[in-house]
């Protein structure tokens, strides 16, 4: 018999249509997700191409790992965001200043799989400067998120700004595109860099990425060509070198969103884009749960640390009787918590290293008998609670069931089980079959 014979609601991302997201379990449907998202989105698909799903449709989103697209999908749900930047893949709109580069479009596949990619080639400027430029309308002196695709040419180096001209204010970060590493930060004037990151999207694609923050609201999007990782000759943050009219890279999908992280990609045309945020939720009925005892547990990841709380609730559709696992606000934290009756029965903490890499969760509740397992190991217990009445819950979702507390992140797996498993099964059922699997689920680089 396996432990999956008892389960009540099995999801396993793999099949959507609009307004839909099915589930494995139970077969009649009634463990399928209502999904909404009033606008489209993009995703990574099976191919490993970025492409535009429909409004309403559920995004299967693909991994990468080293580039390599992997077979499993997840559930990719996200926040609303506005890609600030217009033109995001025509960079001919662009601001050239004083001729530093020449931008050749449609000069290389992209990461859509379209040959739609811009070459930016340095000019022989005797400033120093191979930049291109777009103009920014932004409210606030706040966090912002800069973000684009860029790929090797005969240049291996490029800089990625925020920078408001009048203030002479600027912060940045050099990006190694042979070798997908993080170059050197230069900052100018009162700017902070809080964060970078470079991530390999195939075909010698990386999308390069910053977080930074200026003292006033930025007003410019700069993308210059650099010719080292560090020790570069600046002038007001930018990277300085004479160029031969040879060295250059490959460009693509620009974005700026008012955030302390990146999130997929929204392309621009003339005017900026916000993409809606996704909302998973309504899958089940009294039939597929068990009140008195079970299991929620979730193979997920959530998007960033963010100073948000994201929930996934097992409910009455009430705050009084609920099964909850959130993510809290404090960095790298789990609750744990089952309320009955409006009165917690279970309410523990759990912190783990990471909580944007993927983890194993479970929680499990029955009369005096609680417990949670975080990837293999148990580590809550209670020994003292209650649970629910006969008919109590009824509705799974991606929130915390009252609308509130949205969980945005990358989940591929989402169950629900009839009984209180052993711990036998519970550790089998948070662990990783192998070493390989692991570290796969959890996207690390096996060397």
């Amino acid at each position: 018999m396996s432990i999956y014979d008892n389960a009540g609601v099995a999801l396993i991302p793999s099949g959507t249509k609009a307004s839909k997201l099915y589930s494995v379990l139970p077969a009649n449907g009634d463990g399928d997700f209502n999904a909404t998202r009033g606008s489209t989105a993009t995703r990574v698909n099976k191919d490993g191409f970025i492409e535009s799903v429909a409004t309403n449709v559920p995004r299967l989103d693909y991994p990468l790992i080293d580039g390599v697209v992997q077979d499993c999908p997840a559930l990719l749900l996200e926040p609303s965001r506005t890609n600030l930047i217009t033109y995001s893949e025509d960079f001919t709109q662009w601001t050239n200043t004083g001729s530093e580069t020449t931008d050749t479009a449609d000069a290389a596949i992209s990461p859509d799989g379209s040959l739609n990619a811009t070459k930016l080639q340095e000019a022989n400027s005797s400033f120093g400067y191979h930049r291109l430029s777009k103009s920014i309308t932004a409210s606030a002196a706040t966090n912002y998120a800069l973000s684009i695709f860029a790929k090797k040419g005969t240049q291996k180096y490029v800089q990625l700004l925020l920078l408001n001209t009048g203030d002479s204010f600027t912060a940045s970060k050099v990006f190694d595109l042979e070798n997908g590493t993080l170059g050197e930060t230069i900052t100018n004037g009162t700017a902070t860099l809080t964060d970078a990151k470079i991530e390999d999207f195939g075909n010698g694609w990386y999308r390069c990425t910053i977080i930074a923050q200026l003292s006033t609201a930025p007003n410019t999007f700069r993308i210059n060509l650099a010719n080292a990782a560090t020790g570069n000759t600046t002038s007001l943050g930018m990277v300085q070198y004479t160029g031969n009219s040879s060295g250059n890279i490959f460009i693509w999908g620009a974005q700026l969103e008012q955030a302390n992280y990146a999130t997929s990609y929204i392309p621009t045309t003339s005017s900026t884009v916000t993409r809606s945020a996704d909302v998973c939720n309504g899958a089940g009925t009294s039939a597929e749960f068990n009140d008195s005892e079970g299991v929620l547990f979730l193979e997920t990841a959530i998007l960033a640390n963010d100073g948000t709380f994201k929930f996934v609730s097992l409910s009455d559709g009430t705050l009084n009787n609920t099964v909850w696992i959130y993510y809290r606000s404090d960095t790298n934290q789990i609750n744990f918590r089952v309320l009955s009756g409006g009165s917690s029965s279970f309410d523990e903490i759990y912190t783990i290293n990471d909580s944007t890499l993927i983890s194993k969760l479970c929680l499990k509740y029955k009369e005096n008998d609680f417990s949670a397992w975080v990837n293999g190991f148990e580590v809550l217990t209670d020994t003292s609670g209650s649970t629910f009445s006969s008919g109590t819950l009824t509705t799974l979702e991606f929130n915390r069931q009252d609308d509130a507390y949205f969980f945005y992140g990358k989940t591929k797996q989402l169950m629900t089980f009839k009984t209180a498993l052993t711990d036998s099964e519970l550790e089998t059922l948070t662990s990783w079959d192998s070493f390989n699997a692991m570290a796969k689920g959890q996207l690390y680089t096996i060397e």
